[in-house]
C-alpha cells in the first residue's frame, strides 16, 4: 500500500514539476519576442494588438503556473487526508451501499470536489477575461450555467453510475459491458448534446436570408455537405472571443457560427471557415476521432477491471475492504489525468494533422486560394489575442491545433 501512494505521489510530482516547467519556458518565449511585432505577423497585426496579446499571454500564464500548483495542493489533501473515505462512509452511510446509493454517494462527492475549482474559474472570468476586454457575462449567468451543468451531470450521471455499478454485480467482465454500453451512450451524446442541451445554455438561430447565407448554402452543395442549415450561436453573451465548430455526423450533423465571428470576418473569410468545417466532415476525421475514444474507452475500463479486482488499489487511500466499484472510480477520476498527461501530444498531433487537411480541403473548395483562410485565421488570431510565438515544446503538450505560422506555411506550400 505505501508503495501504491509513493507511486501516486511521484506521478503527482513529476506533472506539476513538467507542467510548470512548460509554462515557463513558453513564458522565456514570449517575454524574448516581445516588444516588437514578428516580421511574420507585421502585415496583419499592429504595435498595440501585439503587445496586448503578449499581456494577455503572460496573465494567462501566471494563472496557469498558480492552477497547477493549486490543483495539486487540493488533490494532495483529497487523496493524503482521509477525506475521501470519510466522505464515502458519509454518503453510504445515509444512502446505502446499493445500485442508486453508490450511484447518488459519487455523484455527490464528485460535485463536492469541484467547488475548490470555483474561485479560479471566477477569477478567470471575471478578473482575466473582464481586464482584456472578452468578459460578457455576468455573476448571475455565471452561477446559472453552473447550477445547469450540475442538473444535467444529474440527469444523466446518476442513471449511468447506477448501471456501471449494477454491472459490476451481475457479470464477471462487467467491464467489457460497460465500455460497449457507454460508448452506444457516448454515441447517443453526440445527437443529444448539440440538439436538445447546447440550447439551455445558448440560443441557436438559423442564418438570416441574404448574400451570406447564399453564398454559405452554395458552398455547401458545391462541396457534397448538402447542410440543412447553418446556426448561428449568441456566444457573445458570454464572451467576445470568438469560433465555428461542426457537431454530430449523419443526417444530425450541424455546422455553428458564433456571431461574434460573424461580426468580425468578411463574408469570403467566413466561407472559408465554413469550408474548414466541411473538410472535417468530408475527410472522415469524426469517425476517426471516434475510434480514438472508442480505444481510450477501452483502455480506461480495461484498467478499472484490474483495479477493482485488486484489494490494494482502494485500500491504499484509507477504503475499507467492501468490494464496491464506488472508491475505485472516485480514485480513477482523481487520478487518471497523471497518465493521460503524457499522451496528450499524440493526440495532439493527430488533431493538427486533421487541421492541417481541413485547411487545405478549405483551399481548394475555393478555387484553390489559401488566402482568404488565411485571413480567417490571422482574423481569429488578432480578436482572441492568441499567442504568436509559444515554444514548440509547450504548444506539443497544450496546443490541439497548429499554430498560425505553422498554418499558413502548409496553406502556402500547397498553393
Amino acid at each position: 500500500m505505501n508503495s501504491v501512494l509513493l507511486v501516486v505521489a511521484l506521478l503527482l510530482g513529476l506533472k506539476v514539476i513538467t507542467e510548470t516547467w512548460l509554462d515557463l519556458l513558453n513564458r522565456r518565449r514570449v517575454i524574448a519576442e516581445a516588444g516588437e511585432v514578428p516580421e511574420s505577423y507585421r502585415e496583419f497585426i499592429d504595435d498595440a494588438d501585439y503587445d496586448k496579446s503578449v499581456s494577455y499571454t503572460l496573465a494567462r500564464n501566471r494563472l496557469s503556473i498558480f492552477e497547477t500548483l493549486y490543483d495539486a495542493v487540493v488533490l494532495v489533501l483529497v487523496l493524503f487526508s482521509g477525506l475521501l473515505p470519510f466522505l464515502w462512509d458519509w454518503t453510504t452511510g445515509f444512502l446505502g451501499t446499493g445500485v442508486w446509493g453508490q450511484a447518488l454517494s459519487l455523484f455527490i462527492i464528485f460535485t463536492l470536489l469541484s467547488l475548490p475549482g470555483l474561485p479560479v474559474e471566477w477569477y478567470n472570468q471575471f478578473r482575466l477575461e473582464e481586464r482584456f476586454g472578452f468578459n460578457k457575462s455576468t455573476l448571475g449567468l455565471w452561477i446559472s450555467d453552473k447550477v445547469k451543468g450540475i442538473a444535467i451531470g444529474a440527469v444523466l450521471g446518476i442513471p449511468a453510475l447506477a448501471f456501471l455499478v449494477w454491472l459490476v454485480g451481475t457479470t464477471q467482465f462487467w467491464w467489457l459491458w460497460g465500455f460497449a454500453s457507454f460508448f452506444v451512450f457516448q454515441l447517443v451524446l453526440v445527437v443529444v448534446y448539440p440538439m436538445f442541451i447546447m440550447p439551455l445554455f445558448n440560443k441557436f438561430e438559423e442564418l438570416p436570408e441574404g448574400e451570406l447565407r447564399e453564398r454559405l448554402m452554395g458552398l455547401s452543395q458545391r462541396t457534397g455537405f448538402k447542410a440543412r442549415t447553418i446556426l448561428v450561436m449568441d456566444g457573445s453573451k458570454r464572451s467576445s472571443h470568438s469560433n465555428a465548430y461542426f457537431t454530430g455526423f449523419g443526417r444530425f450533423r450541424r455546422i455553428v457560427l458564433y456571431d461574434t465571428l460573424i461580426e468580425q470576418m468578411q463574408e469570403r473569410q467566413l466561407e472559408s471557415v465554413l469550408a474548414h468545417e466541411i473538410g472535417h466532415y468530408k475527410l472522415g476525421h469524426i469517425p476517426k476521432m471516434l475510434v480514438l475514444s472508442a480505444v481510450s474507452l477501452f483502455v480506461s475500463f480495461l484498467a478499472l477491471g484490474w483495479l477493482q479486482q485488486s484489494g490494494w488499489f482502494a485500500g491504499a487511500f484509507g477504503f475499507a475492504p467492501s468490494g464496491a466499484i464506488g472508491p475505485v472510480l472516485l480514485l480513477f477520476g482523481l487520478l487518471a489525468g497523471l497518465v493521460t498527461f503524457w499522451i496528450t501530444p499524440l493526440t495532439n498531433r493527430l488533431s493538427r494533422k486533421h487541421e492541417y487537411e481541413a485547411d487545405a480541403f478549405a483551399s481548394q473548395s475555393l478555387d484553390n486560394d489559401p488566402m482568404p483562410i488565411i485571413q480567417a485565421l490571422r482574423v481569429l488570431s488578432r480578436k482572441n489575442l492568441s499567442n504568436l510565438t509559444p515554444h514548440p515544446v509547450y504548444s506539443a503538450f497544450h496546443y490541439s491545433h497548429p499554430t498560425l505560422l505553422e498554418r499558413e506555411s502548409a496553406l502556402l506550400q500547397k498553393g
